[in-house]
């Protein structure tokens, strides 16, 4: 072989193997999502996911899989941490457990309102919150609306903590929430979001807490009459990815995903406010009983215990929570 001969050799072996490592650097991204077809967390999590397919160029192609086939939220969150997941829509509520700082936000009547809620997690505290996710394996990009909750039950209309006494109250997973309904005198039941509705219906519970857009949503209006707006929680989800699949990605393709996820957000706000509302005249028209609760004050009151324990355990994060609060 002359020398003519031997540099096109070697430069058609390297067009090859350039070729090849392109193609190996494409990958399927798996995504996780608890909502059905039409919620406005689903629009905004395929958007997201069409937007980096796109202009990636196909070097990520994301595909979004709607009402938790992939698992309970628990375990999504655990496969996202542990790489077996790429991504998903999150509520910080389950993921107190395992990474304590999220645990902040699950305090009862930590924020005034969904506004309030937005300026926290769109600044400074926001991102101190991004940090000690990443520590846990999630990389937050943006944060989502998931509306203010409140009590629903099948028994009665909640007014003052005395009604809540006795309730079997299906939480989520997280001590907190467990503590809470016990403060108030109910009976909390830890439960998968997907068997709410049977155990309402069977009467394996009385009640549940959750905001208008999935109170109307899963139907569980049809097995819960009555609905009382306490307000007790303004919990954040976020857009989180899977640290090893975003450490993977090329600074170019971090910031596409990143920009992404924010657009996401912005469409998921929008469309989770018309949500709430037209939900709340659908649940109204089906005959549900609405009380807005007038004495929050007897609630809040109520949760004291629930801080007073919570900064004993977490001393690091009492900063935090006076932040939050003072944050206009």
């Amino acid at each position: 072989m002359n020398a003519k001969t031997a540099i096109r050799a070697a430069a058609l072996a390297g067009t090859a193997l350039l070729a090849f490592a392109g193609t190996a650097a494409a990958v399927d991204w798996r995504g996780w999502n608890i909502h059905p077809e039409g919620y406005p967390n689903t629009v905004a999590m395929k958007q997201f996911a069409d937007e980096v397919t796109e202009k990636t160029d196909g070097r990520v192609t994301a595909t979004v899989y709607d009402s938790a086939v992939l698992g309970d939220q628990p375990d999504a969150i655990e496969q996202t941490r542990n790489g077996a997941l790429d991504f998903g829509n999150f509520n910080l509520g389950p993921m107190g457990p395992i990474i304590p700082v999220t645990n902040v936000v699950s305090l009862p009547f930590l924020f005034k309102d969904v506004q309030h809620m937005y300026r926290v997690m769109d600044g400074e505290i926001g991102a101190q919150f991004s940090e000690g996710m990443e520590e846990y394996g999630l990389v937050s990009l943006a944060w989502y609306d998931s509306g203010s909750r409140s009590f629903y039950n099948a028994k009665r209309p909640i007014a003052n903590p005395e009604d809540v006494k006795g309730l079997k109250i299906r939480v989520m997973n997280n001590d907190l929430y467990v503590g809470m309904v016990g403060e108030l005198g109910g009976n909390a039941t830890p439960m998968a979001f997907g068997e709410v509705y049977q155990s309402l219906k069977t009467g394996v519970i009385d009640g549940a807490e959750n905001n208008y857009a999935s109170f109307d949503s899963t139907g569980h209006y049809e097995v819960a009459r009555y609905y009382s707006i306490t307000d007790h929680l303004i919990i954040p989800e976020c857009v989180c990815i899977a640290k090893s699949s975003w450490d993977a990605l090329s600074p170019e393709d971090q910031e596409i995903v990143r920009q992404a996820a924010i657009r996401s957000a912005e469409t998921q706000r929008k469309l989770f406010t018309e949500q709430v509302m037209a939900s709340r005249s659908e649940v109204e028209e089906a005959g549900v009983t609405i009380n807005e609760v007038e004495d929050k004050a007897a609630f809040q009151k109520a949760m004291e215990p629930i801080y007073a324990a919570f900064i004993e355990e977490n001393p690091d994060l009492e900063p935090m929570i006076k932040a939050i609060k003072e944050t206009e």
